[in-house]
């Protein structure tokens, strides 16, 4: 399939994707709990910000700068810095406002919404790793010798956010569905945000930690 188009073994490339998806990481988790907290259509804005966010990072990945920051160490850390200190900032606000006793008290306004949105596209530019990801994956499903390898490449891309957002889909509906039932458990809330809060602390550890 699209094999006429540059791509090799698309159905291959398709569970990949799924497994690649399913992997939990800091855009998933924060679409989850934008989802359980604010409900279906701000955990969808959130969603939003995600796919536009891995739209740019593609764009990015075929466009060569990759490369760049591949054989830059100092724009590299200078990115991955940044996205460790903004994981960083929004663990702590997460566990803050569990130690402030907020973690139940949500609005829905539009002003909400925009910083929702513009959280979670910070999360998903402010990842480096992911650029370099999407060349090293994408370039083993295209064939170099096609007259098209950009079509290839954006059949590659659309095909995976279009696993996102059934993946994200259904986080963001579960979530919302859970968070009715346990909206009234404040205990259990709390204890949700917490570990999504030290997970996120975690992640940034983490980023700060990889080597280029």
């Amino acid at each position: 399939m699209f094999a006429d188009f540059g791509v090799l073994n698309y159905w291959t490339y398709v569970v990949g994707a799924i497994f690649i998806i399913l992997v939990p990481g800091p855009n998933t988790l924060f679409v989850l709990k934008t989802g359980a907290a604010y409900g279906i259509r701000t955990g969808y804005m959130a969603a939003l910000a995600v796919f536009i966010g891995d739209a740019v990072l593609m764009f990015l990945s075929y466009a060569g700068v990759a490369t760049l920051i591949k054989t830059t160490p100092l724009l590299f850390n200078i990115v991955r810095y940044l996205g460790a200190m903004y994981l960083l900032y929004l663990g702590i606000k997460m566990l803050w406002a569990v130690i402030k006793q907020k973690g139940g008290e949500h609005t829905h306004t539009a002003d909400q919404r925009s910083t929702i949105f513009k959280r979670a596209l910070t999360l998903s530019l402010t990842n480096p790793k992911a650029i370099l990801f999407y060349v090293s994956f994408f370039v083993q499903f295209i064939d170099v010798q096609s007259s098209t390898p950009g079509l290839a490449f954006l059949i590659l891309g659309v095909t995976l956010e279009m696993v996102s957002f059934v993946y994200l889909s259904f986080l963001i509906v579960s979530g919302s569905v859970v968070s009715r039932f346990v909206g009234s458990r404040k205990k259990l809330v709390k204890l949700g945000n917490s570990l999504i809060g030290l997970v996120f602390v975690g992640f940034a550890a983490r980023l700060a930690s990889l080597q280029s």
